[in-house]
């Protein structure tokens, strides 16, 4: 009666031993091929004999010649072998000017409008057949949607939202905040008001003070005096971090309209009395767009760190450690 081996009770080890023996139908070049001692080898082909209820090896006038199941097996073990070196060999550098791999990116509006189409310029010269897609963030930082592979990133997420421990967390960006404000406004509020100075705050670096005018700064009375559009956070949260911070100092800000949506806010801005507090490169991109003008917010005024999210069963990818590269390269242009 043959002997049934379970894979369980079988040391794979073994295989890569059967296939030296096979190849080579002789203990001692087996044993170098292997780096084992001859008595090792030995000891292993008695222990595959006993296993496989087979003497595979029968010594002849022409030397060991391998039995009929022996024979069967060598290409099986053979391919076993190579699988899985394949599989535990690491993967091949990302060829992304080869690629046509198609990226999925929740995001931010931020994202979205300032660093996406700088994005896609980069990868029709770089990587032609690139394909990205985004939509917005999901509930609990899309952390289904990262961990069953159908988002690749979250990008522009706040640090300080509420993020799932077990997801990856990279800082993205830090960004100033500004304040925008209806340009036909301007002037009546800059009379109703003691600007303290036409300079820029010291914190700005050399590049802003060569590429902007100079804004005006508001004090922490006139901030909170003026109607405000707002903005949810991710999570859906009517307490965003300059509410926070303005309630540590026992203070809160008048609000005409609540948004997820920076495009929405600035377009309200530009036909009402109300100002926006919002990251810098977009009221940069709203002063083009819009009838607003820049102001400097109140000293103390929180900035917003921006990270990357990813979850741990893909982050290895070499594809998503690029696009990751990527990124971080076209938002320090």
């Amino acid at each position: 009666m043959k002997k049934n081996t379970s894979l369980r009770q079988f040391d794979l080890n073994l295989l890569v031993l059967f296939e030296a023996l096979i190849t080579e139908r002789h203990v001692s070049r087996a044993a170098e091929k292997v780096f084992l001692s001859q008595s090792a080898m030995s000891h292993a082909l008695n222990r595959l004999r006993e296993n496989l209820d087979d003497p595979l090896l029968i010594r002849t006038e022409n030397g060991l010649q391998p039995t009929t199941r022996a024979m069967e097996m060598l290409p099986e073990v053979r391919a076993i072998l190579r699988q899985i070196e394949q599989t535990l060999t690491p993967p091949e550098a990302f060829d992304a000017a080869q690629s046509q791999r198609k990226f999925r990116i929740a995001c931010t509006d931020f994202f979205e409008a300032v660093i996406f189409p700088e994005l896609i310029c980069h990868f029709h010269e770089i990587a032609p057949n690139i394909v990205i897609e985004v939509e917005m963030i999901r509930e609990n930082a899309s952390q289904e949607a990262l961990e069953d592979g159908s988002i690749d990133l979250v990008v522009g997420i706040d640090a300080n939202d509420d993020i799932p421990e077990h997801l990856i967390v990279e800082h993205w960006l830090t960004e100033r905040q500004v304040c925008l404000i209806n340009n036909k406004e301007w002037p009546v509020k800059k009379g109703e008001m003691s600007v303290i100075s036409d300079k820029l705050p010291e914190n700005i670096v050399e590049s802003d003070k060569t590429c902007e005018e100079r804004y005006p700064s508001l004090t922490l009375e006139e901030y909170i005096s003026l109607p405000h559009v707002v903005f949810y956070d991710l999570a859906g949260s009517n307490i965003s971090r300059i509410d926070d911070w303005l309630s540590r100092q026992q203070l809160q800000r008048h609000y005409i309209a609540r948004t997820m949506n920076y495009m929405a806010a600035a377009k309200i801005v530009s036909q009402t009395n109300a100002i926006i507090t919002l990251p810098r490169q977009m009221a940069l991109l709203f002063k083009s767009l819009f009838d607003v003008h820049q102001i400097q917010p109140p000293e103390g005024i929180p900035d917003i760190d921006m990270v990357i999210l990813s979850h741990p069963l893909y982050h290895q990818d070499p594809a998503l450690i690029w696009l990751k590269q990527q990124i971080h390269l076209i938002s320090r242009r």
